[in-house]
C-alpha cells in the first residue's frame, strides 16, 4: 500500500525506497505539465535513463519503469542554479512536492504528484565530459550540449545525441532487449570502472539472512573503490564527501545492487539481507534502491 497523499513527503520517500511502477496515465499528464514549466522558463532539458531508453526503443514510457528522468546542462542555454531552483518553486507552486539532492557532479531534484516521481539532474561539464549518476558514469558533454528532437507521447523532446551510443553507454551492448525493473541494475552498475577515490574512510557491515556477520564478502561502492569484509563483517571503503552512491553487495550465492544509497564518511552502515529482501518481495519495481544501509550511530 502506498504511503502519503501522492504528493507529499511520505509518497516520496516511499517511491524512492520501494520504486512501485508509475501510473502511465499521470506520468504522462505530469511529464507534459512540467515540460510546459521548463519551456516557460526556458530551460533547456532532455529526456534521460529509462525515460529515454523507452522514448527511443518502444516510443512509449514502459510500463514497469517507476521515474521520469529529465536532464539538463548549467552554464548552458543560460541554465544557473537559481533558475534551476526557479523551476523547483514554481513546481511547488503547481502541487509538486520537491526533494532536492546534494550530488557532487550536479544540482538535482525530484518531484512527486499524485505518486509519480520525475526528476531533474542538471549537470556540469569538466573538460568536455559529463560525470552521471551512478559512479560518476562518464559521457561526452557534445551528447546533452547537442541533443536530438524525436517525436514522443504526441509532442517534441530532446533526446542525448545520438541516442543510441548514449543508451549504449548507459545500458551496455543489449540495451534493446527488454529488462525489467530490478533486472538491469547490474548492467548499468557492473561496467563502471572504479576511479580509486582518494576521501575519508567509512565502514559498512554485512549481515546474513540469520543475523550473523559475513566476512569476506565483496563490497563494490560503484566508480570509487571495492573491499572484503572481515571477520566481524566489516568493510572499509574511501569516500570524498557525502553522496548518493550505488554499492554491489556479493558473497556466497548472494548479489544486491543498491542502485541509490545516501552516505558520508565517518560513518558505519549496517547491510542485512533479510531486511533488503523482503523490501524487494513486497513490492513490483527497481530493488534495493534507498534506504537499505543502517547507519549506526
Amino acid at each position: 500500500m502506498m504511503l502519503g497523499n501522492g504528493s507529499d513527503k511520505a509518497t516520496m520517500e516511499y517511491t524512492l525506497k520501494y520504486n512501485p511502477p508509475m501510473d502511465l496515465t499521470v506520468a504522462k499528464t505530469n511529464l507534459k505539465e512540467i515540460k510546459q514549466v521548463l519551456e516557460q522558463l526556458g530551460v533547456v532539458f532532455i529526456l534521460g535513463s529509462g525515460t529515454c531508453l523507452g522514448a527511443t526503443r518502444d516510443k512509449a514510457l514502459m510500463p514497469w519503469d517507476d521515474d521520469i528522468d529529465l536532464l539538463s546542462v548549467l552554464g548552458v542555454n543560460g541554465l544557473t542554479e537559481a533558475k534551476v531552483d526557479a523551476v523547483a518553486d514554481a513546481l511547488r507552486g503547481k502541487g509538486y512536492f520537491i526533494r532536492e539532492f546534494a550530488m557532487a557532479n550536479s544540482k538535482a531534484f525530484a518531484t512527486v504528484k499524485n505518486y509519480v516521481r520525475i526528476s531533474l539532474e542538471c549537470v556540469r561539464t569538466v573538460d568536455d565530459i559529463i560525470y552521471l549518476f551512478p559512479g560518476g558514469f562518464k559521457i561526452p558533454a557534445s551528447m546533452f550540449t547537442q541533443p536530438k528532437e524525436i517525436e514522443f507521447l504526441g509532442e517534441q523532446f530532446l533526446v542525448p545525441n545520438p541516442p543510441e551510443d548514449y543508451l549504449r553507454l548507459k545500458y551496455g551492448e543489449e540495451w534493446m532487449v527488454p529488462k525489467k525493473a530490478g533486472e538491469y541494475e547490474i548492467d548499468v552498475v557492473g561496467k563502471i570502472p572504479d576511479a580509486g577515490f582518494v576521501g575519508q574512510p567509512l565502514r559498512i557491515r554485512v549481515i546474513d539472512h540469520e543475523g550473523n556477520p559475513v566476512s569476506e564478502a565483496e563490497v563494490v561502492l560503484v566508480g570509487s573503490g571495492r573491499s572484503r569484509t572481515d571477520q566481524g563483517g566489516y568493510a572499509q571503503l574511501l569516500l570524498p564527501g557525502p553522496d548518493f552512491c550505488s554499492l554491489i553487495i556479493r558473497y556466497t550465492e548472494h548479489e544486491q545492487v543498491l542502485y541509490m544509497e545516501e552516505i558520508e564518511p565517518g560513518q558505519t552502515y549496517v547491510y542485512r539481507a533479510d531486511a533488503a529482501s523482503k523490501a524487494a518481495s513486497g513490492v513490483s519495481g527497481e530493488i534495493g534502491t534507498l534506504g537499505n544501509l543502517l547507519l549506526v550511530e
